[in-house]
């Protein structure tokens, strides 16, 4: 028996998930969770077989739970409707066993469940598509400097957390508008937060 934790925000999607899932003879849901700190406390807890995560969530998103899971026993799947290249170059690099669209069929995902278990890693072709069309063009660095600036942080106040001078903070804020094609850091932080970047 393939023992799951659902991680959903959306209430009517989670049962529907829930129910769907366990009406497969050979899969059993043994959790759900509303939040990713509430699934973090449930996979611990009852160390299922694999996690299903929804990215966005509120307290914790499914990829920061993901990253907090990696090397552990239960395996990672991601469902999302966010064709994002950033969340999915994150998802990559955490170490998830599936990456699947919320819409595919209730079999598929079945199937994509079986096939996690047996060791291979499932990831929508919808997705893969448009995720190696564009790859995030900014350095850590840029997205560390992006990131503050989405606190509201001010350039003398972003380079006293970086350690750096205010006139490369003003450097690498040159280069992520020019990245990106944007005239400004609103601008900036609008078009990485879209694409998943930050």
């Amino acid at each position: 028996m393939i023992r799951i934790i659902i991680a959903e925000d959306q209430r009517m999607l989670r049962g529907a998930l829930g129910a769907l899932l366990d009406f497969e003879e050979d899969i059993e849901v043994i959790g759900q969770a509303e939040n990713g700190q509430e699934a973090l406390r449930l996979i611990r807890a009852l160390q299922p077989d694999v996690c299903l995560l929804d990215i966005e969530m509120p307290v914790m998103s499914g990829l920061e739970v993901a990253e907090q899971l990696q090397g552990a026993a239960c395996k990672v799947m991601i469902l999302t409707t966010f064709a994002r290249p950033g969340y999915f170059e994150r998802a990559m690099k955490a170490g998830v066993h599936g990456y699947l669209l919320k819409d595919s069929p209730s079999d598929e995902l079945a199937e994509s469940i079986r096939s996690v278990m047996k060791g291979k890693r499932e990831i929508s072709p919808d997705l893969m598509f448009g995720m190696w069309q564009e790859g995030n063009p900014l350095t850590d660095r840029e997205r560390d400097v992006l990131l503050l600036a989405k606190e509201g942080k001010t350039t003398n106040e972003i380079a006293k957390t970086l350690y750096l001078s205010p006139g490369t903070v003003r450097n690498y804020m040159s280069e992520v508008l020019n990245k990106l094609r944007v005239r400004n850091r609103i601008e900036a932080i609008a078009a990485a937060e879209e694409k998943g970047w930050i």
